[in-house]
């Protein structure tokens, strides 16, 4: 089977290398489409993401969908659609019984942040555990069960902020991220929903996406306290000092979007003042079942997909997702349906 590898910075290859054969704990997928994600374009463009650094040749991809290949048990028929949760959590730890996902120890598909690395899934054929694999809805195709991993982590984030019905929710920076964010934030019942960005092609797919009201920031000021919960997606120190800003008094920030490992300036007077709450959030637990189900009701979050490449054509998936003006999610076709 072939594999894409990414040896350092700037360098990617196909290998040929043996199919897997499954034990009985484990199922091996037929990997259809893998979602370019920001962790991957780390890998790719940088070597490293933070703090983790490709030290041997590193498989990306951790947003894939594909059918059920093989399963030694016959639980799963072949060619059954599914998507992965691509985590292994760590050993139980008193504290976090309802989120596992912050136990350490743990690992994820397509992360130099294990050693050995823990291999990702742009690959034609995929060995998980079995409590990993996610059957599909008949009414969801493969193709949009890709976005299931990155909905997931939106959904994760909007969840700290708890009901959102009736609200009014200010989304900064709309990449892939963000743009789910917009879409489940539209599910969930906000009143209102502002979304924040740079530049006007991803605040236009944001608008597709059920935003109510765009502000491009290079032209605009967001207004100050004004939104009842405020999802910061862009990682940038200048927007979560608008994120603190725009939120009123005694309201939610989450901050979903990485940001680099570094000590860095950020004005949290309007933290303190306002009394705030202020939620970190990490990857997500089981919202990824959720997300399967709101993609299957809701076939029009597909469109944020702008762009579907060959395998055999990954740096220029790798370098059209990089580009937030030219595209938004960036879906690499390893074996793709028919």
């Amino acid at each position: 089977m072939r594999a894409a590898y990414i040896d350092g910075k700037e360098s990617i290859r196909i290998a040929e290398l043996e199919t897997p054969q499954p034990t009985p704990d484990q199922v091996r997928v037929r990997i259809d489409y893998v979602g370019i994600c920001g962790s991957d374009l780390h890998y790719y463009f940088e070597g490293a993401n933070g703090a983790f650094v490709v030290r041997e040749p590193l498989i990306p991809g951790h947003e894939v969908s594909g059918r059920i290949d093989h399963d030694p048990t016959g639980e799963w028929v072949p060619g059954t659609p599914v998507t992965v949760h691509p985590a292994t959590f760590g050993a139980p730890r008193e504290g976090l019984e309802d989120a596992p996902h912050l136990r350490p120890g743990g690992a994820y598909l397509g992360s130099a942040s294990t050693w050995p690395h823990t291999q990702g899934g742009l690959v034609e054929h995929l060995l998980v555990d079995r409590d990993m694999v996610r059957p599909l809805p008949p009414t969801l195709p493969v193709r949009r069960a890709v976005l299931a991993e990155p909905l997931a982590v939106a959904m994760h984030g909007l969840g700290k902020a708890g009901d959102v019905t009736g609200k009014k929710v200010l989304v900064t920076g709309v990449g892939p991220i963000g743009l789910l964010a917009v879409a489940a934030a539209v599910a969930a019942g906000a009143a209102e929903v502002t979304a924040t960005d740079v530049f006007d092609e991803p605040l236009e797919r944001a608008r597709s996406l059920g935003a109510s009201a765009v502000v491009n920031v290079t032209r605009e000021e967001v207004p100050s306290g004004a939104y009842d919960v405020v999802l910061e997606c862009s990682g940038v120190g200048a927007s979560i000092d608008t994120a603190l800003t725009a939120a009123v008094i005694a309201g939610t920030v989450v901050q979903v979007g990485m940001v680099p490992d570094t000590p860095r300036p950020i004005n949290i007077a309007p933290f303190i003042s306002k009394e705030l709450r202020w939620f970190g959030t990490f990857r997500f637990n089981d919202e990824i079942d959720h997300a399967i189900a709101l993609l299957d009701a809701n076939p029009g979050i597909e469109e944020v997909v702008t762009h579907v490449v060959p395998a055999d054509q990954a740096v220029e998936a790798f370098t059209v997702a990089r580009d937030s003006r030219a595209s938004g999610k960036v879906v690499v076709a390893v074996w793709p349906e028919g």
